[in-house]
């Protein structure tokens, strides 16, 4: 009853900052859409298509499916492009790819640590002139090198107008141990320019737990603003979801830009069975309309040994909604499928 009730307070507020009722199971995901895939990447194609990518529970090798719905990638086939080396970079700890398309052509942002030293992590890219990335071959581009260079990885990119930027994650201090976030301006699809500035890293309390991270990121431009979501903590139930954003035409390169909130916006609910969510992406719907948010969680809290080598980080996707001044609600007291909804036509006058 009182899981109910916060439920009804929920949503009955959400009503009243989007100003209008809301229709049923426009947007009903049959979750999860992905077993054992943590780390989800599903891009819509200019055809309409949908690409989904994701981190496999082996580490060893880079696998696309596809589908002409967001439903339809529960029952795709894996297709493999590329695996592992058996020695040297790029031969273990595959992780984090994302699908990107960039002037033309497909390219895959991941990233490896050495086949002999794994957690010898960095950005590397791989790029396909094929219309369809599940064919054509696939071209090692070699590593993404940042200027710090030490734990690289993470790599996501968004253009601004007529500016490429690569947001990704490394160490972010000198003094203490730990992960954040730098941006810098895209030369190239696998170059960067000099001027790499760090736009969080972790200070709260919820951004500490087991490990000192900030990881993940992914973009929204919404509403005037560049939005970045990011993941924080170790990568058990401790593991959340925060929130970056700054105007759209300030300069993203200077730190003062960036806004953070200093809570998560998403983490576990364990009333409803969701432990550890994060790493998410965006990606919209069939008529572009609604933005539609995946991630990885477990069904489970309690983890034996190490949790970033238990398997079951299952893919979910959810529909991100907004208030009326122009912020996500991504529905934290909510289900996956209570936020399944559309507005209506006159929501959007």
């Amino acid at each position: 009853m009182k899981l109910r009730f916060l439920r009804f307070v929920t949503l009955a507020f959400f009503f009243s900052i989007s100003g209008c009722a809301q229709e049923k199971e426009e947007f009903h995901f049959d979750n999860p859409l992905a077993l054992q895939r943590a780390d989800p990447f599903v891009t819509k194609a200019e055809d309409g298509i949908y690409y989904f990518i994701a981190t496999v529970p082996e580490y060893d090798r880079i696998e696309i499916r596809k589908s002409v719905t967001i439903n339809g990638i529960k029952e795709a086939e894996p297709v493999v492009i590329w695996r592992k080396h058996d020695k040297g970079p790029m031969g273990n700890h595959i992780w984090a790819p994302e699908l990107h398309r960039i002037n033309g052509k497909w390219y895959i942002y991941f990233a490896a640590g050495s086949a002999e030293e794994k957690w010898k992590i960095r950005m590397y890219a791989l790029s396909n002139e094929s219309k369809d990335p599940t064919k054509g071959q696939w071209i090692e581009e070699g590593q993404i090198v940042s200027n710090r260079d030490d734990f690289a990885l993470d790599a996501t990119t968004f253009k601004l107008y007529d500016q490429r930027y690569l947001i990704w994650t490394d160490r972010a201090s000198d003094t203490i141990e730990n992960t954040g976030l730098y941006i810098a301006e895209m030369t190239s699809p696998t170059t960067l320019a000099d001027k790499q500035v760090v736009i969080s890293q972790p200070e709260y309390d919820w951004e500490i737990q087991g490990h000192r991270v900030n990881e993940g990121p992914s973009a929204l431009i919404r509403n005037g603003k560049v939005f970045i979501t990011f993941s924080a903590s170790a990568t058990d139930s401790n593991y959340a979801i925060g929130l970056l954003w700054a105007d759209e035409n300030a300069d993203l390169l200077d730190s003062a830009s960036w806004h953070k909130l200093p809570e998560p916006v998403f983490f576990s609910n364990p009333d409803l069975k969701r432990f550890g969510p994060g790493h998410n992406s965006f990606t919209v719907s069939k008529d572009g309309e609604t933005d539609i948010m995946i991630y990885h969680a477990r069904n489970y809290k309690e983890i034996d040994g190490e949790p970033l080598y238990d398997p079951n980080r299952n893919t979910r996707a959810r529909v991100l909604k907004w208030t009326k001044d122009g912020m996500p609600f991504f529905g934290q007291d909510l289900s996956d499928n209570e936020m399944s909804w559309k507005e209506p036509e006159k929501a959007k006058k």
